[in-house]
């Protein structure tokens, strides 16, 4: 099947949609404007049951099929923006200052209400599609507190499927693998306490920000020297804050980063060579070290039956050739990765084409992938839930 006509008859108003909550982007779990709009169109289409203030503000519509009893499968989208000031130019940019959808998660709030307005009046299906709209997924957990509050079984969710879209991979692919597809995620704060005074006289303190550049070139050699080549481990070092002034030597400095793994020995074992890494250090230069270490996102890890289901609906919609089954994982977190651990499931990527990357000031949605997200969740949904 390829892309549905209707889709593709829906482009220009769903690209409308998507435009709209580009303009006004809302950060974590605050996305009130953002969750408002996905309600009134929910109830718009004529869902069966529109629930609000899930995982404090996420929103859940449940669309029954016309063919009877079944199971029911949830799909997911995220709504929530990025702390980062866009530079687009577009007609369409950003309202707010200080905030973007610099990763795409306005196409796939709008794609996914697309699809719900095609099932909401086809409902050519049995059992029950729920579509889920979460808030705070830019580090929040926010799949995490919708799991917490009870959606899986509130809604009979059996089995779950997430997509987001990937700039680099042309318009109209996909890209899945089995297994672990996205990196568990730590946040670290270390805080070097050493004894500050006059710069022209370092012998009489304990330079905290010598001893901090020793640390942040110390922690590289746990990829390099304490983990297995052929295993994944990112420890990246993302600020540093110390001192004041040209001619003082401060009480302290203070770095922070992150760690990413696809596996929770290698997880460990980093966080052991952290505090390791730490208290060798503070020894050798008499200095105070202190680590908070934060555990965060797992591992998002598709289920094998799931992953070649999805894979089969994505060849259906674009044609194998244009389906990677087994792409490499990427190390960056998704907390979609909480409802993989509740639901058995499966988490593709939809090509984006040559767009900015993730995060980046100067990224936007490339509305020519809406109909072939439709397109994807629609056939999805119909496939799993065949009478």
């Amino acid at each position: 099947m390829p892309i549905l006509n209707r889709a593709a008859e829906m482009q220009e108003e769903v690209a409308g949609w998507r435009r709209h909550l580009h303009q006004t982007p809302e950060l974590n779990f605050d996305v009130f404007q953002t969750a408002a709009f996905v309600t009134d169109k929910l109830q718009g289409f004529g869902c069966d049951e529109v629930v609000t203030g899930l995982g404090k503000t996420g929103v859940v519509g449940i669309i029954r099929g016309r063919k009877g009893e079944g199971p029911a499968i949830g799909l997911r989208a995220d709504m929530d923006a990025l702390p980062i000031n866009e530079i687009t130019g577009k007609p369409y940019a950003s309202g707010v200052p200080g905030k973007m959808h610099a990763c795409g998660h306005d196409g796939h709030t709008a794609m996914l209400l697309g699809a719900a307005k095609y099932l909401a009046e086809t409902r050519n299906f049995a059992g029950s599609v729920a579509v889920i709209f979460q808030p705070a997924e830019e580090g929040g957990g926010g799949g995490n507190e919708m799991v917490k509050d009870g959606m899986m079984e509130r809604f009979g969710i059996s089995r779950v499927f997430g997509m987001h879209n990937m700039p680099g991979l042309p318009v109209g692919e996909f890209a899945i693998k089995p297994g672990p597809i996205m990196a568990a995620t730590a946040e670290f704060t270390i805080t070097v306490k050493g004894h500050g005074g006059h710069a022209a006289m370092p012998h009489a303190t304990i330079d905290p920000i010598v001893v901090t550049s020793q640390l942040v070139s110390a922690l590289q050699t746990i990829a390099s020297r304490s983990t297995d080549p052929v295993e994944a481990v990112v420890v990246s070092v993302t600020k540093f804050h110390a001192g004041d002034a040209y001619n003082v030597i401060p009480e302290k400095a203070e770095i922070a980063g992150t760690v990413r793994t696809l596996k929770k020995e290698v997880a460990r074992k980093a966080e052991e060579r952290i505090r390791a890494i730490c208290a060798g250090l503070a020894s050798a230069f008499g200095a105070t070290i202190e680590v908070d270490y934060d555990p965060n996102y797992p591992v998002t890890f598709n289920h094998p039956e799931e992953t070649a289901f999805a894979s089969d609906i994505a060849a259906e919609v674009a044609g194998d050739a244009n389906v990677y089954r087994a792409i490499q994982p990427v190390m960056g977190g998704e907390d979609f990765s909480y409802m993989l651990e509740a639901r058995p499931g499966a988490f593709i990527f939809i090509g984006n084409g040559d767009s900015a990357g993730l995060h980046h000031p100067a990224y936007d949605f490339n509305d020519e992938v809406i109909p072939h997200g439709m397109s994807y969740w629609v056939r999805l949904a119909e496939t799993a839930l065949a009478a």
